[in-house]
C-alpha cells in the first residue's frame, strides 16, 4: 500500500463523517418537501403507520447511500488529481 492510499484513510474517514451530517440535512429537506411537516417517523412510534415508516426508511436509505457516494467520489477524484494516485 504505497504513501497516498494510507494518507487518505482519515480524510476518507472525516468525508464518511461529513457525508452523514449532509445526508441527515438533505433527507429532512426532502421529507418536508413531501409534505411532511413532522419528523420522519422512527420505527417505534406508534401513531404511524407501516406504509409511512417503510417509506420514509427506504428514502432515507436511499438519500443516505446517493450523498456517502457522492462525497466518496469527489474525495477520490480530487485526491487524484492532486497526487496523481487512487486513492481506493
Amino acid at each position: 500500500m504505497n504513501a497516498v492510499k494510507i494518507a487518505y484513510k482519515p480524510v476518507g474517514l472525516v468525508l464518511g463523517m461529513a457525508s452523514g451530517a449532509a445526508a441527515g440535512l438533505v433527507f429532512q429537506k426532502v421529507w418536508e418537501r413531501l409534505g411532511h411537516e413532522d419528523d420522519a417517523p422512527d420505527a417505534t412510534d406508534e401513531d404511524r403507520g407501516w406504509q409511512e415508516i417503510l417509506f420514509a426508511a427506504a428514502l432515507q436509505g436511499a438519500v443516505f447511500a446517493v450523498v456517502r457516494a457522492a462525497v466518496e467520489r469527489g474525495g477520490a477524484r480530487t485526491t487524484k488529481r492532486l497526487t496523481g494516485v487512487w486513492p481506493g
